[in-house]
């Protein structure tokens, strides 16, 4: 186990590194631009492969084309690069192709604010591309959850052969503060294909809905990879009515359907809370601050604090809405993750939007004030 000091995007990058990536393909763009030029330097440490390419779609296009070739991938980005980057997104969810994206948030929208911080992205990482999706996605709220959670991104790309986006934001890559590396972490291995190659379906489920494996390019296995809505072998099958929707049904129900198993949330102080603090990424700072200056004050007070945002916590939050009276949502943009908990209460309880733009995160005061 080493102790370091290192800022989040630092912590990215040996997280990325512990859970086994070995290629990035990235373009510089602040504040996301320090995972590059780290990946640059660590990544041939380890025998890996870093490619600085001429701009964000040719990074993400890059990174899929990796993971077919066998290794582990991952690009990082901000803002507008994200924006570049959701064809890529969706062709790797139509694909079941495992990628992990980092995307370090800044203002916007277009080049916005490109040294200050927001949580602006968290529907475009939901929503971004075309078409009907599932996604998975992590909002780390220290330098350690930078770590621990971009290890876990990449063990759930595995798992789920989906893209996962790790949301982080300008605070979380630029704050310097301790942080545990083990010398080894739970790394899940690339799994190939049970089925010999001669017996190999490329898409076709299991029971479970998953994919048997992930082959790669020169194994023997016959692998079709297309862009286009196809069949279970991969062949364009985009003007077949049954067999696209049944496509589409899929790619979304590996995810929502094993939802209960990607919750990850830690509840703060909720077992009498009257009042609670619903938070995620930097803001998750403050609200822990300012309830317990709230309970300091006599008032009942609580945290919830989610660290992976998508597919959205609904059950978490549907027995939170069964206690508190009111449910205060800090966030760094006018209130987007507010109004999936105003959905998820459904009048049941009130839900307070506490949105803060400028490229500012609240203070504890600011919060406390809203308990108050």
């Amino acid at each position: 186990m080493q102790t370091l000091v290192i800022h989040g995007n630092e912590a990215c990058v040996r997280g990325a590194i512990a859970a086994g990536c070995r290629f990035f393909a990235g373009y510089p763009i602040t504040p996301a631009s320090e995972i590059t030029e780290l990946m640059s330097r660590m990544l041939p440490q380890v025998r890996g492969v870093f490619l600085q390419m001429e701009d964000e779609i040719a990074s993400i296009c890059a990174a899929l084309g990796a993971a077919w070739g066998g290794a582990k991938a991952c690009t990082a980005t901000s803002g507008p690069g994200f924006t570049l980057k959701q064809e890529g997104i969706g062709w790797a969810a139509e694909t079941d192709t495992p990628i992990v994206i980092i995307d370090v948030m800044r203002g916007g929208p277009s080049t916005g604010q490109p040294t200050a911080s927001s949580q602006q992205d968290v529907m475009q990482a939901r929503h971004g591309s075309h078409g009907d999706y599932e996604v998975i996605a992590l909002t780390p709220a220290s330098v350690q959850e930078a770590f621990d959670l971009t290890v876990k991104a990449f063990n759930l790309a595995e798992i789920y052969r989906n893209p996962v986006i790790v949301l982080s934001d300008e605070i979380v890559g630029h704050t310097l503060e301790k942080v545990r590396v083990p010398d080894r972490v739970m790394a899940r291995p690339r799994k190939k294909p049970e089925s010999p190659p001669k017996d190999y379906v490329p898409f076709r489920p299991t029971p479970q809905g998953f994919l048997d494996g992930m082959p790669a390019f020169n194994q023997g296995y016959g692998i079709l990879v297309d862009g286009q809505l196809h069949d279970e072998w991969g062949i364009r099958a985009g003007h077949i009515p049954e067999v696209s929707a049944k496509l589409v049904e899929r790619i979304c129900r590996k995810i929502t359907d094993h939802s209960q198993d990607l919750l990850d949330v830690e509840e703060y102080m909720l077992d009498d809370a009257e009042v609670a603090v619903v938070t995620y990424g930097s803001p998750a700072r403050s609200s822990l601050r300012a309830i317990k200056e709230a309970r300091k004050a006599g008032v009942k007070a609580g945290c919830l604090k989610i660290r992976i945002l998508w597919p959205f916590p609904e059950t978490a939050l549907d027995q939170l809405c069964q206690r508190a009276k009111k449910i205060i949502v800090p966030e760094m943009n006018t209130g987007k993750i507010y109004r999936e908990v105003e959905r998820v209460a459904a009048g049941r309880t009130e839900v307070i939007s506490l949105p803060k733009l400028g490229g500012e995160v609240h203070t504890p005061s600011e919060i406390f004030a809203a308990i108050q």
